[in-house]
């Protein structure tokens, strides 16, 4: 716990001494919204932005005609986000799976711009609780997990844009024997904007090595951006129910070659509740 309150305090530091404001031509919507699928884009609310955004995962796909292919189940997520700065952002939110309740600060470091930094860098630090009727989770701290996150990312003309993410999540409490409370990985996204106000979006987190069971797999998304004018709808199958990044990266057992996709969707819409409207 010590470590990851440093690593939180570098951070902090860090967004405070690098965050870029003004004197650039920047690059704009690297990502329609800030999220690629499941985790994050490195886009950011701008300044007294609010956003309400709703995440729906149906059942999978292989379940049939019974289960009408997915759609007799949901697990979804309430969040809302703020942002403070235009480089600064906190958001909350409720899951359904686990009964996670989840807080972040996200703060951009870097902005790509032309004569000015090659990449947009953001850093990204989570925390989750399980709030689950369970035995096992006995005490506070066994309920809490840790997630962190570097989100690197470039805009390639006007059509294409990259993103990597090398995460680390750390588990207060495991219950699989082969299972670490520690784990890193490296995720990828991309972007291919088809039209002005529709964009194809893939993302992929591979499974963590030597720190799962062999159960677990990456999980591996893909989707699309639909701008409406009010808001972003995102359309999109993955393999996974989860929603915050401890549960879709350190749980996901879902195989796409088995059937296990899942159709979902998130809808973001933004209120200005101070300064002008852009």
């Amino acid at each position: 716990m010590k470590k990851l309150t440093i690593i939180a305090l570098i951070l902090v530091m860090a967004g405070a001494g690098f965050a870029q404001t003004s004197g650039f031509d920047f690059a704009y919507r690297t990502f329609r919204g800030t999220r690629v699928v499941n985790g994050h884009s490195v886009e950011m609310h701008r300044n007294g932005e609010l956003d309400f955004l709703i995440s729906h995962r149906f059942g999978s796909l292989n379940g049939g005609a019974y289960e009408l292919f997915g759609l007799d189940q949901a697990t979804i997520r309430f969040g809302l986000e703020y942002g403070l700065k235009d480089w600064i952002n906190i958001g909350v939110g409720r899951s359904s799976y686990g009964k996670h309740y989840d807080g972040y600060l996200k703060m951009r470091f870097l902005r790509q711009a032309e004569g000015g930094s090659w990449v947009t860098l953001t850093g990204l630090s989570s925390v989750a609780i399980n709030t689950l009727r369970q035995d096992d989770y006995n005490t506070f701290a066994r309920r809490l997990s840790f997630n962190y996150q570097l989100l690197v990312a470039r805009k390639i003309g006007e059509k294409f844009s990259v993103q990597l993410m090398p995460t680390f999540i750390h588990y207060n409490l495991v219950f699989d024997a082969d299972a670490k409370n520690d784990l890193f990985t490296l995720g990828v996204a991309g972007k291919w904007q088809v039209t002005k106000n529709l964009g194809l979006v893939v993302e992929y987190y591979p499974k963590a090595p030597n720190a799962l069971p062999e159960v677990n797999k990456g999980a591996l998304a893909i989707g699309f951006d639909i701008n409406t004018g009010s808001h972003v709808f995102q359309l999109h199958l993955t393999n996974t129910q989860a929603m915050i990044e401890k549960a879709f990266i350190g749980e996901t057992t879902g195989d796409w070659m088995n059937g296990d996709i899942y159709m979902g969707f998130n809808i973001s819409r933004v209120f200005k509740l101070k300064g002008r409207r852009y």
